[in-house]
């Protein structure tokens, strides 16, 4: 795979094609566990793994699926790297598994990595899959960091709670308070909070890019 397309690849996921704030996919999750950072990064970083594993099997058997079968076969594979990360969590990060619930599995049914596997992965080499797996799930994670971020500092004025379940003894120390005690919005860790939070983020990612295109070199390129 080439390295400039390959880069191309992974930053596509990232920002032009980003799930959650473009594609708008896999808004369950990203709207239900973001009530704090911990509890994003936690189902961030699952997705990551089964986006990526997913995406680079698919395109490593891509020759060998009959394309009647593809989708069912997707699933199954798809199904299998959840159940793998869910016994994980489960084992390791007890806590947090509790914490995520059922949102772990649900991964199954998340658009983004079946719609990664059949619109690209299944039509690409293992690089450019994995590149395109890493980037869309980076894309994806960022934004349930950012947006359990934001509703855990207005809703509750910390930040980092809970970060035992993820990093063990240490990751206590991580916590601390960005809103002095008894200050805070308690709507953001709610349902209408999460709405109004993903947003502003969606907006703030349509303003940046609306001025970024509206520069000199940047439209010149698209009159060219």
């Amino acid at each position: 795979m080439n390295t400039t397309n390959g880069n191309a690849t992974f930053l596509s996921g990232l920002w032009q094609t980003n799930p959650g704030l473009v594609q708008l996919l896999g808004l369950c999750p990203l709207l239900a566990v973001t009530t704090t950072l911990i509890n994003g990064l936690g189902l961030g970083l699952a997705t990551i793994a089964v986006l990526c594993a997913s995406n680079t099997l698919v395109a490593a058997t891509r020759h060998w699926i009959h394309p009647n079968l593809r989708l069912p076969v997707y699933v199954l594979l798809i199904a299998g790297f959840v159940s793998a990360v869910d016994l994980v969590a489960h084992a390791w990060f007890f806590d947090l598994h509790g914490s995520l619930g059922i949102f772990i599995p649900l991964i199954v049914t998340n658009c983004v990595i079946l719609g990664r596997a059949e619109a690209f992965a299944s039509r690409r080499p293992v690089p450019a899959a994995l590149a395109d797996g890493l980037g869309h799930g980076l894309g994806f994670a960022a934004v349930l960091v950012v947006l359990g971020a934001l509703r855990e500092a207005i809703g509750r004025g910390t930040l980092f709670a809970g970060a035992g379940m993820l990093f063990g003894d240490t990751g206590a120390a991580l916590e601390f308070r960005v809103l002095p005690e008894g200050v805070s919005l308690p709507l953001a860790g709610l349902a209408p909070g999460a709405f109004i939070g993903l947003a502003a983020l969606v907006a703030g990612r349509n303003l940046l890019a609306k001025r970024r295109a509206a520069r000199p070199g940047n439209r010149a390129k698209r009159e060219q």
